[in-house]
Formats: C-alpha cells, structure tokens, sequence
C-alpha cells in the first residue's frame, strides 16, 4: 500500500521534531501530515516533538481532537479561564516588576541621603538644647539642607501610592487563586491516567513513524527563527550532520577570507548566550562559508586553493587533504554574493556532497559525491545551471536545490534530482528577512536549513513530500 505523506520538519530555538497527525481523505490514497498515527475518529493527535536548549525533550500532545473539543462546552470554559489567568499574571507581573524598581531607586536615594539627614538632626538637637548657638548663618545653612532634603517627601508619598498598589495586587492574588481553583475543577474532569497510557502509545507509534520517514521533496520552507545576531556580515554556522548522531554541539566560523578561527559551543544553549565555548585555530586558513561538520570532523576548502581539508575537532589535528581536481578557486566562480564561495561543501541524508564548477563545465554548476574518509570523487553530476546565478545551494535527500538570489525576494526555484540525473524548475519561496544570505545548509539530522544572514544566525523548518510504502 503506498501513502502519500507531507514531513512537516519543527525546530526549536534549538532542535528538531516530528510535527503532528492530521489526516484527511484524498481519493485512494491518505494524505497525512508529518505522522502515521491514530485518525481523527480516534480524537488523539500528536502536535509536535523536539528538544529544548538544554536538551529535554518536549512533547504536545492535542487531546481530544480539535473537533471534539469543540463540542465540550468544558474546553470554551477551560480556554477562558487560562485567558484569565493569562491577564491576571501579566498584570500581576508589571506591577510587581514596576514596585521593585521604584523601590530599589527609591532606598539608594534614601541611603545617599543618611549622612545629611543625620546631620540635620544632629544641628537641631544642638539648637533646640542650646538655642544661642542658633546664628543668621548656621540658619541659612540648616535651610539650604532643608532644601536638599525636600525630594524625600515625594519618596514619601510615592510610598503611600505603592502600598496602594500592593493592595491591589493582593486583589489580584486572591482572583487567580479562585480562578486556579476552577480550572482545577474543570480539567479534573479528565481522567489523567488514562491520557499518561496514550501519550505513551503514541510516542511509541511517533518513533516508529521517524523510522520509517525516508527521503522527500521539498515543497515549503518556514518563516525563519532568528537564533542569534553575531559576527560580521559574512560567515557560517552549523551541527554534525552525521545520522545519527547525539553531538550537541555547535560551530561558528566568522568570515570568508583567511579566516582560521573556529568557535566550538556545547549547546546551542550555549551558542545562543555566547557561552561556554572552546577555540580551534586551524592549520590552514579557510575560503567562503561552504564548510560542513560531518561525523566530528570539519571539512573546508583551503584558501586560494581548490584543495579540501578535513580537520578533526577532537584530536585538533588535520585528517586528510585532497584536491577536487578541476575545480575553480579564489572567486573564479563563486555564487552571485561573491565571498570566494566558489567550493560549496555539504552533507545530506546520503552522505558528504561537494557543489562547485570548473572551466570545462563553462561554469555550471557541478555535483559531486565525496567520500568522507578518503574526499575521493565518487560520482560526479553537471546540472547545467550556471553557478554565478545561483544564490546558494544545498542539497536534501541527493537533490540540489539552488535559490535564484542572496538577497531580499529570493526563493528556491531550480532542483536537480541525482538518483534520476533529472532537473526542474521549482517555486519555494522563504523570507529573507535581513537580506543578504552568505551561507545555507540543510541539516539531516534536524531537517533544517541554517543560514548566515547579514551578521544573524537563522533557522528555517522545511517540509517535504514522501511517499511511503509499507506491506499489507
């Protein structure tokens, strides 16, 4: 039986999961999204799996079924005690927020005000048991403190206006206990135990299905998440694209000229905050951002050099140097943003992938299968599209997909198929939402395209087309 299904790919600020079911009738065959699970009549629904920045999984689960939950006046009253408590914490939040920092300015200037304070009533004790010491001038002095000390008095009555506030936040508290307490009541009315043996039924069927997903099409690309603004204009970041793989950890890679740098993150936690982090300075100076990390290894070209160099981030020692023989180097042809991006490195679902192009193949682009423990050549493809008019490309399950521009407006529009050494002409767009993209990877351990642009490290979830077959 074959079925027709769509992998709707979810990253997080961090990583990926596998988007929900939602399955409909489509003449013979099903269309599902992201997932082989129980239908509508069974009202359970898998809304997504991922993993947050500090690694936990993360699992929504939609029960019952939107429709049914429509029919449950418990699920409308349900929703707007949560809107409720929604308002009451943020306004609790602001105030309390508001008062804190009002009070902290308030005490320092309190504090800084002691020492005159003190030494007011030190004069006036002095006057009011000795009133001869009393002269025109210490006079004139005691008013001029006087003076400075009349700001308290609006410190004062602010005070008296916060323990107003106070009050009311205590309102406040007393509303969203008694608002906790009905939506205790109403969501008691499910029967929990029962919903902990169906989240665990359905995350054995949601693994299943990840197992059985292979390689699709591309058909859409998501708005884009901005992870992090680093860097300068040009650069490149990514994750070991090895499957599988449980490597966390993230690389930044800053420019395209020379550059030797490479900044190791544990986390993309981490990554996102600019912490804990470790330098690799490597051997041989890099040209472009085409580099890729594939199995713990990094895999670059050497600058003004057609030579690719695999540097090992464990040991911080070079692997392996090999010339892609013919290639074009050193601007000769690069995407249409320039940056010596003439050599483009990338890993896929089928494995470590070179695109680049040389003076025979009258500057298409070439797609080439390497060898990742040797860089050898191991089948090679001439697309026919020239690579000065490609933006950037990447490749997904042994498809090139080239964008027609770097900068604002650009979209997917050609795709070379090298299991059938076909092309075609596609329409995907995406937002490019800072305008000049120096570096786009896809991920197939994530199922997420990265990019560098203009100085920000983004993230775009893709979708792809499948078709499954299974017995029966």
């Amino acid at each position: 039986m074959a079925m027709v299904t769509n992998w709707m790919s979810q990253t997080l600020p961090s990583l990926v999961g596998l988007n929900g079911t939602v399955i409909s009738s489509e003449g013979t065959h099903e269309r599902i999204v992201s997932g082989l699970y129980p239908g509508s009549e069974e009202g359970w629904q898998v809304y997504s799996t991922a993993s947050d920045p500090d690694g936990r999984c993360v699992c929504t689960v939609v029960a019952p079924a939107r429709n049914l939950c429509k029919r449950d006046p418990r699920s409308r009253q349900l929703r707007l005690l949560t809107e409720q408590v929604c308002v009451c914490v943020c306004n609790v939040s602001q105030s309390m927020e508001v008062v804190d920092l009002r009070t902290s300015r308030d005490l320092q200037y309190v504090r800084d005000s002691e020492p005159l304070l003190r030494g007011v009533d030190g004069r006036l004790q002095t006057y009011v048991a000795n009133p001869r010491t009393l002269t025109t001038k210490g006079l004139q002095e005691l008013k001029g403190q006087m003076s400075q000390l009349r700001p308290l008095l609006s410190v004062v009555e602010q005070y008296r206006l916060d323990l107003q506030t106070l009050a009311t936040l205590r309102l406040e508290l007393l509303n969203l206990s008694i608002i906790l307490a009905a939506i205790q009541e109403e969501v008691g009315a499910y029967d929990y135990e029962e919903l902990q043996q169906r989240v665990l039924l359905l995350e054995t069927r949601l693994h299943s299905c990840m197992n059985k997903l292979g390689c699709g099409r591309l058909t859409a690309v998501s708005t884009p998440i901005t992870v992090r603004a680093s860097g300068s204009r040009f650069g490149s970041w990514m994750t070991d694209a090895m499957i599988p793989s449980s490597d966390s950890r993230v690389w930044s890679m800053d420019g395209y000229y020379k550059g030797r740098r490479v900044l190791e993150y544990r986390t993309m936690g981490d990554f996102t905050k600019g912490q804990n982090f470790v330098q690799h300075l490597l051997p041989h100076p890099w040209a472009g951002t085409g580099h890729v990390v594939y199995n713990g290894s990094l895999y670059y070209n050497k600058h003004q050099s057609n030579i690719l160099i695999q540097y090992h981030f464990r040991s911080r020692s070079v692997l392996l140097q090999r010339s892609l023989s013919g290639a074009g180097y050193n601007n000769t042809f690069p995407y249409s943003w320039g940056g010596s991006s003439d050599i483009d490195l990338m890993a896929d679902e089928m494995g470590l992938w070179a695109v680049y192009t040389s003076i025979p193949n009258a500057g298409n682009i070439m797609v080439s299968r390497l060898d990742s423990r040797s860089l050898e050549v191991l089948r090679s493809w001439d697309t026919g599209f020239p690579k000065r008019s490609a933006g950037e490309a990447f490749m997904i399950c042994g498809t090139l997909y080239v964008t027609n521009s770097h900068l604002a407006g650009a979209k997917v529009h050609f795709a070379y198929h090298t299991n059938s050494s076909t092309y075609e002409y596609t329409d995907v767009p995406f937002h490019n939402q800072y305008s000049h993209i120096s570096m786009m990877d896809y991920n197939p351990r994530e199922r997420a395209l990265y990019t560098w642009n203009n100085g920000h490290q983004v993230l775009y979830n893709v979708t792809l087309f499948h078709v499954i077959r299974s017995d029966g």
